[in-house]
């Protein structure tokens, strides 16, 4: 009688996988534990049976928790790195949460931080949250159009006032969250400036919006109907001539009023003056693309773990074995874990560079960001979607904690900019505003497909081929009808830009596994690389063998090669999850993982 000995599989070094996930800027790890234990507290569980208004005042119960792990809220609201991490933290466990933290601290206290023109302001009530701040500036008929916004400021020179006024209801502020949920609040209003009946262009105010006893004289908050997802107190809000002092003016480089009322501004024109006055919005795409971080990687680790602890029928009558057995079922799981450790390290590479960036770069390092927050966004509802369904009928109960990720992902498509509309823009301004890749060399057919670095080359041939393609259709269009030259090339721009991202994804992904030390780890990280950029490429083949970027043969060995990676990464994928390093108090509490 022989014995069957198997060769065990190499181990990881999950310790040096996790380091790397969450080095993230001078702080490294130690930014990311902040947070991490701070969602570790009881108080962050799921609460069964609340009703709407109940949560929303668990969320700002929730959100002064968080507070207090704040040495200094205003430096916070200054910190891109900071603000996306509580995001990343925050939002797999509770989306309303993340939803009023990042309204607080980056479009309310980061605008009110940024004026560095007014008298200093006193900012204890904003940084003890004894009044909650809130961010008005989408109205009801102007959604991404925010530039034709139509409340208005107009400058009192006799009582050296502004009257805030709604004059229409298509101009009423339709947006969170102005409810008596909370507390008092003070809003950042988005308005336009009319001095002497000239309109300078539209600026933010700082505007007590309520008390301790409700709503102050002029204002009127409508409750809107409730949301999918974690629904905060959305409402529509209206100003009747209401009067702000003089220093509720939010102002800066784009815009000083003078005391005799003209304005001094270093920007052009008045549409240059709100992007500028409403530049918070870029740590805001970080921010919801690292609360998309989250969502895949919490949705993915939960998952998993429930696919290891799910028995069903095996195909021996009387036997029973884990769904992570079935190759149906743990290779989507494989293939969207390399996507959310692509999606991870994209971010941290567009985090690093706004952080960093120069007035030179910046509008590359803002172009980065938000084509990066339309990435990342999308893959997140995707992957929290295909999560849910490996865990069947359980994963349909919140208590679970998977039914509401994709719907909260809803909210961050489409909040800081719909992401359709802000890739639109990337895509026009990188038609003749970003460099074309230059044209790799031809394949010799000889490179295994398993190379994440041939794979790298075919992408950059789709990039360069859509790049052209949107040059051409826009040159091709009627060059006195700029919407129909648009038009015409808007579809190639879209996938110019789709596959940029993409390819910047790859390049951090595979930068992160070069300073890897441990070589079995490297290697299988090299492997998740593999993975990911080949399910780009099998997506783009007729493409790239039409371009000559691939081979007959390479495009015939893709499904081979998948079967390969999928095989070898196999045996990794608790691991690589795990390094997610969602916390255990958390995964815990979900019932289906605890047996229940």
């Amino acid at each position: 009688m022989t014995t069957e000995t198997r060769t065990p599989h190499p181990v990881l070094d999950q310790a040096a996988i996790r380091s790397l996930l969450f080095r993230d800027g001078p702080e490294g790890n130690d930014l990311h534990a902040r947070w991490r234990k701070a969602v570790s507290n009881e108080l962050f569980r799921y609460r069964p049976g609340l009703g709407s208004q109940q949560r929303w005042q668990l969320a700002y119960e929730r959100l002064r928790a968080l507070n207090d792990e704040v040495p200094a809220p205003e430096l916070l609201a200054n910190d891109p790195r900071g603000l996306a991490a509580l995001h990343e933290w925050t939002c797999p466990v509770d989306g309303a949460t993340v939803t009023v933290a990042g309204i607080h601290y980056n479009l309310f206290l980061g605008s009110i931080v940024d004026d560095q023109v007014s008298a200093p302001r006193e900012l204890t009530d904003f940084t003890t949250m004894s009044r909650m701040g809130t961010f008005l500036c989408t109205e009801r008929a102007h959604g991404n159009d925010v530039p034709a916004l139509e409340t208005v400021a107009r400058y009192d020179r006799e009582a050296d006032e502004f009257v805030l006024h709604t004059p229409h209801p298509g101009a009423q502020k339709y947006m969170p969250n102005t409810s008596s949920a909370g507390g008092p609040k003070t809003a950042v209003v988005a308005a336009r400036l009319i001095v002497d009946d000239k309109y300078l262009g539209a600026f933010l105010f700082l505007t007590p919006l309520s008390d301790e006893y409700g709503t102050l004289p002029g204002i009127t908050v409508t409750l809107l109907p409730e949301r999918v997802g974690s629904s905060v107190d959305h409402c529509a809000t209206n100003f009747d001539h209401v009067r702000l002092p003089r220093t509720a003016l939010i102002q800066g480089a784009h815009g000083q009023l003078l005391p005799d009322g003209s304005l001094v501004s270093s920007v052009g024109s008045p549409r240059k003056r709100f992007i500028h006055a409403i530049s918070r919005v870029t740590a805001g795409k970080l921010c919801m693309s690292a609360s998309g971080l989250g969502v895949a990687r919490a949705a993915l680790a939960i998952a998993v773990r429930y696919s290891y602890t799910r028995h069903i029928s095996g195909p021996v009558a009387g036997q029973r074995v884990p769904l992570a057995a079935h190759r149906s079922h743990y290779t989507r799981l494989l293939e969207h874990t390399a996507t959310a450790y692509a999606m991870t390290f994209l971010h941290r590479a567009a985090t690093e560079g706004w952080v960093t960036h120069t007035p030179e770069n910046r509008a590359d390092a803002e172009r980065l960001v938000a084509v990066t927050k339309g990435w990342v966004t999308w893959q997140a509802r995707e992957i929290a979607t295909e999560s849910r369904e490996r865990c069947g009928a359980r994963g349909l109960f919140p208590v679970n904690g998977l039914a509401d990720m994709a719907a909260n992902m809803d909210g961050g498509i489409t909040a800081e900019g719909d992401n359709l509309a802000i890739w639109c823009k990337a895509g026009a301004e990188m038609i003749f505003g970003h460099d074309l890749a230059a044209e790799p060399a031809r394949p010799s057919g000889d490179g295994p497909l398993t190379d994440p670095r041939l794979l790298r080359r075919a992408l950059t041939t789709a990039e360069r081929y859509w790049h052209l393609a949107a040059r051409r259709d826009l040159r091709a269009g009627d060059g006195g009808d700029a919407l129909g030259r648009w038009n015409n090339a808007s579809g190639a721009a879209l996938d110019l830009v789709e596959v940029y991202t993409v390819g910047r994804a790859a390049d951090a992904l595979l930068a992160a596994c070069a300073r890897v030390s441990d070589p079995i780890t490297r290697a299988v990280l090299e492997d998740l690389s593999a993975l990911f950029l080949l399910r780009q490429v099998s997506a783009r083949s007729g493409l790239l063998l039409a371009e000559q970027a691939l081979t007959a043969d390479q495009v015939r060995a893709v499904p081979e090669t998948l079967h390969t990676l999928l095989t070898r990464l196999a045996p990794h994928l608790s691991i690589l999850t795990e390094a997610f390093d969602i916390p255990e108090e958390h995964l815990s509490s979900l019932p289906m993982l605890s047996g229940q």
